[in-house]
């Protein structure tokens, strides 16, 4: 990959990311700014994991069939920036929830098919993809340091206006991605089903769907449960940013360590260090320091679990012509149905035990991650580290 190629993919996850640096800390504090309660916030947030069940899938069956896939990407991101602007007119009742479902589809169906573009113009590099990936945890970083601080001081209102023009930058991205060319086109009959069949898959999916629960209270209320500890919108943003730095940093040593451990060891030492960090956010939040801690872990619950992820979809889906369909899988078994289970398991723990039972909840699907992974290594060897010059 060329070094303007490397710029291309690198902005498109800037762009995507930094609106999720938006998104993710700070919806449940707009949701609640104007009058919502925590099943409201819960419910917001099942929707958009419900828009990775759904849209992921379809979106890369018509990709596959198109000539022009570029086009699709430029499409979805447009109309994602339509929906969100919607936000801007309604901000409660039912018109809340349907501009919430319609951002979720359009928002969460690019990103499977542009991780497959990615991973497909890496080839046989694909270890370098954390390289890349870097880049959208450097927007996150970017957004949620700042958003906290700017909407102490600007007020919540601000939140959508200071959201649209990371959806503008990713629009932009894409339009750089215009005329890429079509993957390879799939097999002939039911690729799912094929894919589904293919040793490991079905134990690789049910691990990242139980690891995806257990972010559930992370994504939902793990800024609510800071400010219920008595911290500030400053703290909250550093607190997410000494997740974010942790995670650039893994990100960029990811290739190595995936190179030097394999997949399914490195995967299996994240999963731990999930449960870990579920643990402390349950019964340290008011702790600055602990919650520090805590976000250190986030190099390898998110950044390095991430990478090991990708690293195996590749050893499981080498063909270029599956990468789409594959990827489609994963985003709907992990930020779609573990996702929208997550956040209902989420609210339903935060309405009736507060913070501490809702991060306990997460780190026993931590553990039950941890002992599905274990378990799978009886029936498939860790694959031999790719050596590359």
């Amino acid at each position: 990959m060329s070094t303007a190629e490397f710029r291309r993919y690198a902005l498109f996850y800037l762009g995507y990311f930094g609106m999720l640096g938006a998104y993710t800390p700070y919806i449940g504090r707009w949701v609640s700014a104007n009058g919502h309660g925590g099943y409201a916030v819960g419910a917001m947030l099942a929707l958009w994991y419900g828009g990775r069940i759904l849209a992921p899938p379809t979106w890369a069956r018509q990709v596959a069939r198109s000539r022009a896939p570029g086009h699709w990407l430029v499409a979805g991101c447009l109309l994602a920036l339509a929906m969100f602007a919607g936000f801007a007119r309604f901000d409660g009742g039912v018109m809340l929830f349907v501009v919430m479902g319609a951002f979720a589809l359009f928002f969460n169906a690019v990103m499977p098919q542009f991780e497959a573009m990615t991973l497909n113009a890496l080839g046989t590099r694909n270890h370098d993809y954390g390289k890349i990936r870097m880049w959208g945890s450097v927007g996150f970083l970017i957004v949620a340091a700042s958003y906290g601080w700017l909407l102490d001081r600007l007020g919540n209102d601000a939140f959508v206006w200071l959201s649209l023009p990371w959806l503008v930058l990713t629009a932009a991205a894409a339009w750089l991605h215009r005329a890429d060319p079509p993957s390879p086109a799939p097999l002939e009959g039911t690729p799912r089903e094929r894919l589904w069949r293919r040793p490991g898959t079905r134990r690789l999916l049910g691990t990242v769907l139980l690891v995806q629960l257990s972010f559930g209270p992370f994504y939902v209320f793990y800024t609510l449960q800071l400010q219920a500890h008595g911290h500030d919108g400053f703290t909250v943003g550093l607190l997410w940013a000494i997740g974010v730095v942790c995670e650039i940093l893994m990100f960029w040593q990811a290739p190595r360590l995936v190179q030097r451990f394999g997949a399914h060891r490195l995967i299996a030492a994240c999963i731990f260090a999930t449960a870990l960090r579920w643990v402390l956010v349950a019964w340290f939040a008011d702790s600055f320091a602990w919650m520090a801690l805590a976000q250190t872990g986030h190099s390898l619950s998110f950044a390095a679990f991430h990478a090991g992820c990708m690293r195996r979809m590749a050893e499981l889906f080498p063909a270029r012509r599956d990468m789409a369909s594959a990827q489609g899988m994963l985003s709907g078994f992990s930020g779609g149905i573990g996702g929208v289970l997550g956040a209902g398991m989420a609210a339903l723990a935060w309405q009736h035990g507060g913070g501490t039972a809702a991060f306990m909840a997460g780190s026993v699907c931590s553990v039950a991650a941890l002992a599905l992974h274990l378990a799978a290594q009886r029936y498939a060897r860790d694959p031999r580290p790719v050596e590359t010059a």
